[in-house]
Formats: C-alpha cells, sequence, structure tokens
C-alpha cells in the first residue's frame, strides 16, 4: 500500500530511492521468467519510472507495468514502449515549451516552442476516436475549473490499453496554493473519485496506480469499456484508503 508522505522527501534521498529501484528491478528481471527476454528498459527518477523499449503484444506491456508498479517507492510508470513494431502515439496536454518526450505531439490553448496543435483542453480535443496511446496531463488539471470533460475526452481518443498519466500539487503542499492560477485542489482520493464515483454511462477508468510524494500526487488510468468489471476492492486497498 502507498503511505501518505506528510513533507516531501529530499533531492538527495530521491536519488538513493532511484538507485534502489534500479538495482531492485534488475533482480526482479534477473530472476523472474516471465521478464527474460523482453526487450523493455525502466529508467528511474525521482520515484516514477519510464519505461522504453518494444514488446510482442500488449499483455507483456501489461505484465511490465505491474510489476515495476509493485515496487516499493514507484510513484508511478511513464511508459513508452512500442507494441508489435509500432511507435505509440504520445500527447503531451498543456505542454507549453517543454515535452515530456521529444516527439510528443504538444497541445496548448497558447502558442509556444513545444506546441504542435493549439487546442482548448476545456473542450474537444482534435484527435480521432481511439488514436492515442500515452496521455500526459502533467500540471494541468489543477488550472481547470471543471476537468472531467478533459479526461472524458481523454477516454474518448485512447486505444484500449492506452494510458493516462496524471500529475498535479499536492493539496497540502504549498505549491497546491502558491500559483494565483490553481483552481482546483487534487489528492490521491480524488483519483479514488475519478475512478468510482462518476455517475452511470459516464466514461470509466482502471488505476493502474496512483501515489503522492508529500508534494505531488500521481495516477497512471487506463479506460474501461463500458461492459467491464469494476476493479476489485484488493486493487483499490493498493492505493486509496
Amino acid at each position: 500500500m502507498v503511505a501518505m508522505a506528510h513533507s516531501a522527501p529530499s533531492a538527495e534521498r530521491l536519488a538513493v530511492v532511484d538507485g534502489f529501484l534500479a538495482e531492485a528491478w534488475a533482480d526482479l528481471v534477473a530472476h523472474d521468467d516471465r521478464l527474460r527476454g523482453l526487450a523493455v528498459e525502466a529508467r528511474f527518477d525521482r520515484g516514477v519510472a519510464h519505461l522504453s523499449g518494444e514488446v510482442a503484444d500488449p499483455a507483456q506491456l501489461r505484465l511490465v507495468r505491474d510489476l515495476v508498479g509493485r515496487l516499493a517507492g514507484v510513484l508511478g510508470v511513464w511508459c513508452r514502449v512500442g507494441v508489435a513494431g509500432r511507435t505509440p502515439v504520445v500527447v503531451d496536454l498543456g505542454c507549453g515549451a517543454t515535452k515530456q518526450w521529444p516527439g510528443n505531439l504538444g497541445l496548448d490553448i497558447y502558442p509556444a516552442a513545444g506546441v504542435d496543435t493549439v487546442a482548448d483542453l476545456s473542450g474537444s480535443l482534435p484527435l480521432a476516436d481511439g488514436s492515442v496511446d500515452v496521455f500526459f496531463a502533467v500540471h494541468i488539471l489543477e488550472h481547470l475549473i471543471d476537468f472531467l470533460p478533459l479526461l472524458d475526452e481523454c477516454h474518448r481518443a485512447l486505444r484500449p490499453g492506452g494510458v493516462l498519466h496524471v500529475m498535479s500539487p499536492w493539496w497540502r503542499h504549498v505549491n497546491a496554493v502558491a500559483d494565483p492560477t490553481h483552481v482546483r485542489l487534487l489528492d490521491v482520493q480524488t483519483i479514488k473519485g475519478i475512478c468510482g464515483q462518476r455517475p452511470p454511462g459516464t466514461p470509466r477508468w482502471y488505476p493502474l496506480h496512483a501515489a503522492c510524494d508529500g508534494a505531488s500526487i500521481f495516477a497512471d488510468l487506463t479506460p474501461l469499456p463500458p461492459d467491464a468489471p469494476a476493479p476489485p476492492p484488493s486493487h483499490l486497498a493498493r492505493f486509496f484508503d
């Protein structure tokens, strides 16, 4: 279970944790037959696992994501892994001049060096249904009075098995209130509400991972089809009260 931190860890501690995670993952790869031979690399940066490489099918990618996410200290699993020879389509929402990864498609309401398409994130996204593998919403949701329509748009545009990565200031940290353009306060429990408290008929999400490091909250969400069962309580208990 992920414990809620009351103060953000220092840069020095985060670097040590990253070293531990790299060693733990290398040991797991060496001893778990399910991972042997998979061309996936994991790099850890401030508790976030960055996956890259290639797998033959989506089930292999899901396995790698799940196993990385079980390591104590992992806050999120950000993934740019090709499946069956296809390069993933990755969209950075509200990227401004800085994208999470070079080559991502950048969407923002204001033109900037990293913006490929100008779009109002509070409205419809200029993306076809089922056309995106990964969305990044990094320090975006706290700027939107109502961010649920954006989440619904991400749900529509994601391919089955696609992932929405969320990162936002934790409501108890000064960063949440220091920026006057922040209009929403978020917690890991907010992610629980997104996944389990929407009205019937609205898009549903499955939490692959959720965490808080005392400064930010992190969540990796994948869309659920309308007829899919709800996440089991044993899974939800890993992340939520």
